[in-house]
């Protein structure tokens, strides 16, 4: 499976998703851009977009909630540590209440992996940052055990988090 994005304005977004038949296609915006996700098995309908292949799932993503996207720049000779971390990960944000969706996304035209996870709104995911699940997911990081001290090489540069709103018909 395939994750495709392009910013844009909302309203030129809106426009190119109700052109698209019944393939999953998210609309969220920020306070900076708006995005517009296709997630498919084919080709994408978009001319230029970001690209990224599929390499854990969990969960539908859905056309509501909150949208957070770590983006993480690894180095080609870092790409395979780093899936095997993600490949062999607790699963224990799957059973955090208000959790709809996790996708690891490899990228095919940049260095830039996202971990994309949707939640039901931002107190839901605010929850799992503060919870034992989070503590447990990520109890390895800064330490001689994690891979940001074990394989610091690996990233060309810092990790940055977006986030997403998914505004509903009546917003």
């Amino acid at each position: 499976m395939k994750i495709y994005m392009t910013s844009g304005t909302y309203e030129y977004l809106q426009t190119k998703r109700n052109a698209v038949g019944s393939e999953t296609t998210i609309l969220m915006q920020n306070e900076n851009t708006s995005l517009l996700l296709h997630e498919t098995i084919g080709d994408t309908f978009f001319n230029e977009p970001r690209s990224y292949e599929v390499i854990d799932a969990s969960g539908a993503l859905r056309e509501n909630g909150f949208v957070v996207m770590n983006n993480i720049p690894v180095t080609d000779e870092g790409r395979p540590v780093f899936e095997d971390r993600f490949k062999s990960r607790a699963r224990a944000i799957e059973s955090v209440p208000g959790f709809i969706a996790i996708r690891v996304l490899r990228p095919l035209n940049s260095d830039t992996y996202i971990i994309l996870t949707q939640w039901d709104d931002k107190e839901a995911f605010k929850n799992w940052q503060s919870s034992q699940a989070y503590n447990k997911a990520h109890e390895k990081r800064g330490t001689g055990e994690g891979i940001d001290q074990k394989h610091p090489s690996i990233f060309t540069r810092p990790s940055f988090v977006t986030t997403y709103t998914i505004p509903t018909e009546e917003e």
